[in-house]
């Protein structure tokens, strides 16, 4: 693993930024899900993983056709968005998924769609245990998730109902006016109010050079300050770690104030780089970090049990 203080991949400010570039960049669940599983499927032809990174693809595509399919999920007034939006509270708290119909409605879609995917046998054996689950017990796995309080010993099933909340949340957050979300705390999204997956310096046009923060959950995507901890918002002890001899385009950002990192994708290098499922792919990052004493500042719920 190298160590690097050199911010110059990462850290050069381009014009968009400068010119105040969107807070927010909310998702296109139609368009999002597909993309990722196209990047899965490129991902895994020789990778160690590759077994694994092939069913996400399907799992990705089955998330792709549901959020075509299922009925918009219900939505706080306007008033109550403003209200959150003004006391620097998430305008759309994700708790409120683990009662959604669309949630449940969406879970049960998934398993149907998955059940003729080739996968490992223990995500076939988690997705029959799934199946089993009566409402009770998938309402429990939809609020372990919404919390971040996923038993290891169930985490292979809870990540079917990761994907649907994911669907769920990202309709949701589609569904917002994108001038309405402000700031709330340190990694913490300004939508839905989970903690972030990864972040991205941008190819976009309009937004080249300019880093956000996506959420594990919702996939809204919001503007960060670069060389700034993501987790407490400390400006001192930032650096740059990546494992030698792998191309530089995926690096873990540590904070030596908090002890933390999170992973920053450099797509002005790579545009096909994509947050979740480069993520997963760039495990051997993590493993390395987490070795070294850095805590994962972000939640991957593919990632579940790893």
């Amino acid at each position: 693993m190298s160590d690097s203080q050199d911010f110059a991949t990462f850290e050069d400010v381009g014009i968009a930024e400068r010119d105040k570039p969107p807070f927010v960049r909310l998702p296109d669940p139609r368009l999002m899900f597909g993309l990722r599983a196209m990047r899965f499927a490129a991902l895994a032809p020789g990778h160690q993983l590759q077994p694994y990174l092939t069913f996400l693809a399907a799992l990705s595509t089955a998330q792709e056709q549901l959020a075509g399919v299922i009925a918009p999920p219900s939505m706080p007034s306007l008033a109550e968005q403003r209200s959150r939006a003004a006391n620097a509270m998430p305008l759309l708290p994700r708790t409120e998924l683990a009662l959604d119909e669309a949630t449940s409605t969406c879970f049960g879609g998934l398993l149907v769609l998955l059940e003729d995917v080739i996968m490992p046998e223990l995500a076939r054996a988690a997705l029959n245990r799934a199946k089993e689950a009566d409402s009770a017990a998938r309402g429990t796995m939809f609020a372990a998730v919404l919390d971040d309080a996923v038993p290891a010993e169930t985490a292979a099933e809870h990540i079917f109902a990761a994907a649907a909340l994911q669907v769920v949340g990202a309709l949701r957050a589609a569904l917002l006016d994108a001038t309405l979300p402000q700031p709330v705390a340190d990694g913490v999204c300004p939508c839905c109010g989970g903690p972030p997956v990864a972040s991205a310096v941008m190819a976009t046009a309009n937004i080249e050079g300019v880093r956000y923060v996506q959420c594990s959950l919702c996939a809204t995507q919001w503007n960060h300050v670069r060389v700034k901890c993501v987790s407490c918002g400390s400006t001192k002890g930032i650096a740059y770690q990546a494992i030698e001899g792998i191309a530089d385009t995926i690096k873990a950002e540590t904070c030596d104030e908090c002890r933390t990192y999170l992973k920053i994708l450099n797509q002005r290098k790579d545009a096909e780089l994509e947050p979740v499922a480069d993520d997963v792919a760039s495990l051997g990052l993590d493993l390395l970090v987490s070795e070294a004493g850095w805590r994962r500042a972000g939640v991957n719920p593919f990632l579940l049990g790893y």
